[in-house]
């Protein structure tokens, strides 16, 4: 039991696989396994020592139409810091407001006043059970999903647009479906001749929102990619003003509908910039249109 739990938690070795080895089920495995986790690993009183920095997500874990979907995630993100792995603190089932508070008020005390980063996306549950619990933590959102966001209003519209030109969806040889993938990658690690494809599309006037919604998004990465964090505070700052202003997303709605969300929770975003966290807290966001391993 000892070595099938070692072999699980510290080499991420399936518990099929370790059921293959000592030729039993994967069911008994499993018990064994939870039984030493549970008994041992989490009823450790010194597992929450030293956090100071946590991060909070969802995860769909049930792909059923029957039982809550999703799970909260809580990581600890002190390691961080100096460039180390972050590390699984608990999954609680359900994806709310009621989730994460009661995660944290169960905690001592002691490690609700010893935590001062929080970074989570923009749910707002997160944020409020956050300020309910732990008032004296900063607020961050996370890099990821402020990409990730500025990413799906890029989408949207070019889906819109795609519609309103030919009645359908995207099929294999329209423009603006070839350029899904192309519009969601960082503008300097296009080739020679993405540029050209991206450019095109951008020049037509009928895409005129679909240019606005790809401005924003490259800025957005622009600020994260300053390695003054000053400056890219200033970079993002100015953007949100810029965005909130009247008239600057004419006939793009998407974009109008990111601002508020930006402009709501700005204190959040701009805390990235500012805090040891955001220095190295979490993984960058990705610059070449795909997932960020650290996210």
């Amino acid at each position: 039991m000892w070595w099938a739990a070692a072999e699980a938690v510290l080499k991420s070795k399936s518990v099929l696989a370790c059921a293959n080895d000592l030729h039993c089920s994967w069911g008994a495995l499993n018990r064994a396994v939870l039984e030493k986790g549970v008994g041992v690993l989490a009823a450790d009183p010194h597992r929450l020592d030293g956090v100071e920095s946590i991060g909070v997500d969802e995860h769909v874990w049930r792909h059923t139409r029957t039982g809550n979907r999703y799970v909260t995630v809580i990581v600890d993100l002190t390691s961080r810091r100096s460039g180390k792995p972050a590390r699984l603190l608990d999954m609680v089932e359900d994806r709310s407001e009621r989730a994460f508070a009661q995660w944290l008020a169960e905690r001592p005390q002691s490690f609700r006043d010893n935590v001062r980063e929080v970074a989570m996306d923009a749910f707002a549950g997160y944020k409020k059970a956050a300020a309910r619990q732990v008032p004296h933590a900063v607020e961050i959102l996370d890099p990821f999903h402020i990409v990730k966001l500025a990413g799906d209003k890029l989408t949207a519209v070019r889906c819109r647009l795609q519609r309103e030109a030919t009645g359908r969806r995207g099929r294999r040889d329209d423009p603006l479906y070839r350029g899904r993938r192309i519009l969601l990658r960082t503008a300097a690690l296009r080739t020679g001749r993405q540029r050209e494809r991206v450019d095109a599309l951008l020049a037509d006037p009928a895409n005129k929102p679909l240019t606005l919604a790809h401005g924003a998004y490259q800025k957005i990465i622009a600020c994260y990619a300053q390695e003054d964090r000053r400056r890219g505070r200033d970079m993002m700052a100015e953007l949100i003003e810029a965005l909130a202003a009247g008239g600057a997303a004419p006939g793009c709605p998407e974009l109008a509908t990111l601002d508020r969300t930006l402009k709501r929770r700005m204190a959040d975003v701009l805390a990235f910039f500012g805090h040891p966290m955001g220095r190295t807290g979490r993984q960058r966001p990705s610059t070449d249109g795909s997932r960020p391993s650290g996210a």
